[in-house]
């Protein structure tokens, strides 16, 4: 299971707002094919009006014009130099438009070497010609290549046969990027373990060897005390990215006054070690024991650190759970990092809506995601004895969103997925959203007999297709849908 040669993977970094914001990319092999006794001029042109509304998207496509005149494959003996080729060129997804029947044996012999997801799709054939002879057959040729791909071993996602500028083409490849996203992100997972987890929360158990052997998914562990050696040289230091963390606070109008300047550069430096060492150890997403040894020895929560890293398309996740980390980790790379997730605590149910649920943490949820209208501020923390500072406090936005969880035990695992949407609800302390599905004791019941905990990642949008058909590339990994169900999903991608 352990991919030595995927792990020069490394999400990119772009400049915004004066902080670096991970970004991710997808590049997909364009690999469109045809059969020979089919119209090798219609091939040409759908080929031609494929790529161009790709282009039109901009998606990073690497194509085979270099083959032949054509661009297309259509022999068995080409299929070594296109894998060759495509690996070259770091492709994570392969798209394998057929222009005509298409030769089934050249795409199921690439899908096997490149062991990357494979995008099955044709457009929509032409009506038969005035003598009766049909030009592509391309539906027919898709059926071929199912059943081929089905024989080498080869998972695949389909989109129905549909014309170029159908809405169902577009919808589904675009999703097949956030696909393709998911599985590049969870191949090359090395989430951080910043100290042991609170000795209370038995909930947040892993099994390091197991999540190594079963999905290569590595744990990078680091002492608190080596964290906060490192935070305290940013303070003592007055360093620059200190001083920008305190003028992007300012910036953003969030009110502080309750835990002062002091604590808030300790917060700083706590988010300026994070980050530091995620990016040194190629990290993609962390847990962290904030209960409670690092406000008794650091004198600051870290909530308010998380959030902003997170929001940096960093997560950081309370409790040191790790696989709330993963959740965190795919569930991000499932939008491209467009906007943050959230990561959450499965609280308390509404007092006056039966079917919605109280998405809340300490106050870890990203700034981006705050509501217009919410107040915001970083205060002391409500629920430790010592109310410590470093709690962030505001309402995130509303709309469609999508819940999931990562988790397993005895030895199975599974992806929780559900989509709802946020909703009005009384205030309360930390970050927050009323989260409301059609049935929520349906949701209950599958949360409490597991093996999933409290403990969920968020983000905004409609994304379990998505997260359901990235399961199809992940050996061990079943997925386990809510709302909509596993049946509405399958029609998701052919309706």
């Amino acid at each position: 299971m352990y991919n030595h040669e995927d792990r020069g993977y490394n999400p990119s970094n772009t400049i915004k707002g004066g902080f670096r914001v991970r970004t991710f990319n997808v590049k997909i092999g364009f690999v469109p094919t045809r059969r020979n006794v089919f119209s090798k001029t219609d091939a040409q042109r759908y080929k031609n009006l494929v790529r161009e509304k790709l282009r039109s998207w901009k998606v990073d496509l690497v194509d085979i014009d270099w083959l032949n005149d054509e661009g297309l494959l259509y022999d068995e003996k080409d299929v070594e130099r296109v894998s060759k080729y495509f690996f070259e060129e770091g492709v994570d997804a392969i798209f394998a438009p057929h222009c005509n029947f298409g030769t089934e044996s050249a795409v199921a012999k690439l899908g096997k070497i490149m062991g990357k997801p494979l995008l099955l799709w044709g457009p929509r054939d032409d009506a038969p010609l005035e003598n009766g002879m049909r030009t592509r057959d391309t539906q027919c040729g898709l059926f071929a290549t199912s059943k081929i791909l089905r024989r080498f071993g080869v998972p695949f996602t389909y989109i129905t046969n549909s014309r170029v500028d159908d809405e169902i083409f577009e919808r589904g490849f675009k999703n097949f990027l956030g696909v393709a996203s998911v599985v590049k992100t969870f191949k090359n997972l090395r989430i951080g373990m910043i100290s042991t987890r609170p000795g209370d929360f038995w909930t947040v158990m892993i099994n390091e060897g197991e999540l190594l052997e079963k999905f290569g998914i590595e744990v990078v562990p680091i002492s608190l005390t080596e964290i906060i050696a490192a935070a305290r040289g940013y303070v003592e230091k007055n360093s620059e990215e200190l001083k920008e963390f305190l003028e992007d606070v300012r910036s953003k109008g969030i009110e502080y006054s309750e835990i002062g300047e002091g604590n808030l550069k300790k917060i700083g430096g706590l988010k300026l070690a994070m980050q530091q060492w995620m990016e040194d150890e190629n990290i993609s997403a962390t847990g962290i024991q904030c209960w409670t040894a690092l406000p008794e020895e650091y004198g600051v929560v870290p909530c308010f650190a998380n959030a902003m890293l997170t929001d940096e398309r960093m997560p950081v996740v309370c409790e040191t759970d790790v696989h709330g980390a993963v959740t965190a980790a795919i569930l991000q790379a499932a939008n491209l990092g467009r906007s943050s997730i959230f990561f959450a605590d499965l609280t308390v149910r509404h007092p006056e809506n039966d079917n919605a649920e109280l998405l809340w943490h300490c106050g870890v949820f990203p700034y981006s995601l705050k509501a217009e209208d919410s107040p915001a501020s970083v205060k002391r923390h409500d629920i430790m004895e010592n109310h410590y500072p470093g709690v962030a406090h505001w309402r995130i936005k509303g709309g469609d969103i999508t819940i999931a969880r990562f988790d397993g035990d005895n030895g199975k695992y599974s992806l929780l997925m559900g989509q709802g949407r946020g909703v009005k609800g009384p205030e309360t302390i930390g970050t927050y959203v009323w989260f409301e599905v059609k049935d929520w004791p349906l949701w209950e019941e599958k949360i409490i007999h597991g093996p999933y905990i409290h403990h969920v990642a968020g983000i905004h949008g409609k994304f379990a297709p998505i997260l359901y058909e990235a399961c199809r590339y992940i050996p061990n990994l079943m997925p386990d849908p809510i709302e909509p169900d596993e049946e509405e999903l399958k029609r998701w991608w052919i309706e």
